[in-house]
C-alpha cells in the first residue's frame, strides 16, 4: 500500500498518513520506523507501509513518485 504523510510528531511518534486508495486517514502504528531508512516523517512524505493487526501503518518504506499524486491536505 502507498500513501503520503499527513502529520508526524517526532517526540511522541504519533502521526497520519493518508492512503493513496481511498484517501483515507490511518494511523502510525507506535513501530511504524523500526527498521526502516526513516528517523523522521514529514508532511508530503511518499511512503509505502503494511497494515497491523490493528489497521495501523508499520513498516514504512519509500514511496514511488510516480504511482501517485500528492492528494490536497
Amino acid at each position: 500500500m502507498q500513501g503520503v504523510i499527513k502529520n508526524f510528531d517526532p517526540k511522541t511518534g504519533d502521526g497520519v498518513l493518508i492512503n493513496e486508495a481511498d484517501l483515507s486517514d490511518i494511523d502510525l502504528a507506535e513501530d511504524a520506523l523500526e527498521g526502516s531508512v526513516f528517523r523522521m516523517l514529514r508532511q508530503g512524505q511518499r511512503v509505502q507501509f503494511d497494515l497491523d493487526g490493528s489497521g495501523r501503518a508499520t513498516a514504512l518504506r519509500l514511496g514511488s513518485e510516480v504511482d501517485m499524486s500528492t492528494p490536497d491536505l
